[in-house]
């Protein structure tokens, strides 16, 4: 069964095993507008958690996309390189960003679930 936290960045990872995948929030789309370029970490590349994992680019503003755990990257999404506009049309299910074997699955402690994300998201405006 799959479990989906989020971050205060405003990243989601869903869990499958000991395989994270991660992309931005609907509400990062919003607040970025248009996004006209992606940059993902490379297969095999080491992240660390709320390490800088990639770069989103919108007709508003650029902003670094942070892993929201530790692990090694196994896959990413050329879909959205090909494509970047597919992240605003579906954020949280095809335009995920990479996949990697998540390294400590305690720190998915420190995220939040659905319902806390959205509120933090409401709160915080931003």
């Amino acid at each position: 069964m799959s479990e989906v936290k989020y971050s205060k960045e405003h990243e989601w990872i869903k869990v499958e095993g000991d395989v994270g995948t991660i992309g931005i929030t609907q509400h990062a789309t919003e607040m970025l507008g248009d996004i006209v370029f992606v940059e993902l970490p490379d297969v095999g590349s080491s992240v660390e958690k709320d390490g800088n994992a990639g770069v989103v680019e919108s007709t508003k503003a650029a902003s670094d996309v942070y892993t929201p755990i530790s692990g090694e990257v196994m896959e990413n999404n050329q879909a959205i390189v090909d494509d970047p506009g597919k992240i605003n049309s579906d954020p949280e299910n095809e335009a995920w960003f990479f996949k990697l074997k998540i390294k400590d699955s305690s720190e998915l402690d420190s995220l939040m679930n659905k319902e806390e994300y959205d509120k933090f998201a409401k709160e915080s405006g931003n």
